[in-house]
């Protein structure tokens, strides 16, 4: 099968890239660094030549709504306008848990989110949505997002990350699958609360950062009650847990993925 991945470079379109073509697929990594930018449609055309299935691991580098909404509307509208004229079959694109639910309390890049998610189901197109939890590789940025100095500051929410490789598989096991027409969930196997994980996050990285909580911490601009981060019930759980992460030598924080 050919697949075109944008964000193809990124933390997860590497692993996906690289997943996929292991299994035997024809697969092309599009970003901006292959010359391909899903806002602008530069290289679309190119990328999306032959492709069955087109797979969108890409991301805002903006945080907030307004120009994250400018990303996410331009990008996804593209690649609905050159995958339909390419005559892909499955457009599947990642997103995150508890989109739906911070769009309608918090906004700002969640709105976004749940805009593009929006235009792909109104596109007439078939599709697959994949919302994943957070990524181990992101919690040392989670402490820099809430950090004052030598205090980070957290709020009690709740979350279920898992590992990046994981996100991977799950985006790949529904982008070979016929398009689903839905969204679906995939979580880690552990629950744990924000301050607790990046507190032991930070302690095995010898980070002396003191962690509190912080009943008016904002989580990237966005208040959370306990349970927003947190997978439905018929969401698929991961098998690999933090400790395993770690002890594998999980990164310890990444950048955003880049747009595509």
């Amino acid at each position: 099968m050919r697949i075109a991945v944008i964000g193809g470079t990124g933390l997860i379109g590497t692993r996906l890239v690289a997943r996929l073509r292991a299994a035997g697929h024809d697969v092309v990594a599009a970003s901006r660094a292959t010359g391909v930018n899903s806002y602008t449609g530069e290289g679309l055309a190119e990328a999306l030549a032959g492709a069955e299935t087109l797979v969108d691991v890409s991301n805002s580098d903006y945080l907030d709504e307004a120009a994250a909404n400018d990303f996410f509307y331009g990008s996804t509208l593209n690649l609905l306008t050159y995958g339909a004229a390419a005559g892909v079959a499955h457009h599947v694109a990642l997103s995150v848990v508890g989109t739906d639910r911070l769009a309608r309390t918090e906004g700002g890049y969640f709105a976004a989110k749940a805009a593009q998610e929006r235009l792909i189901r109104q596109s007439g197109r078939p599709y697959s949505i994949v919302h994943a939890t957070q990524f181990f590789e992101f919690i040392a940025n989670i402490a820099d997002a809430g950090s004052d100095h030598d205090v980070v500051r957290l709020s009690r929410a709740l979350f279920q990350p898992m590992a990046a490789e994981d996100v991977a598989a799950a985006v790949a096991s529904v982008a070979v699958g016929p398009p689903l027409g839905r969204m679906v969930e995939f979580a880690g196997p552990e629950q744990f609360h924000l301050e607790q994980l990046v507190r032991r996050h930070l302690r095995e990285r010898s980070d002396l950062r003191d962690v509190k909580v912080d009943p008016l911490a904002r989580y990237f601009g966005t208040n959370l009650e306990e349970r927003e981060l947190l997978p439905g019930p018929d969401a698929t759980l991961a098998t690999t847990r933090y400790d395993d992460w770690f002890r594998a030598g999980g990164m310890p924080n990444v950048a955003l993925e880049g747009v595509g």
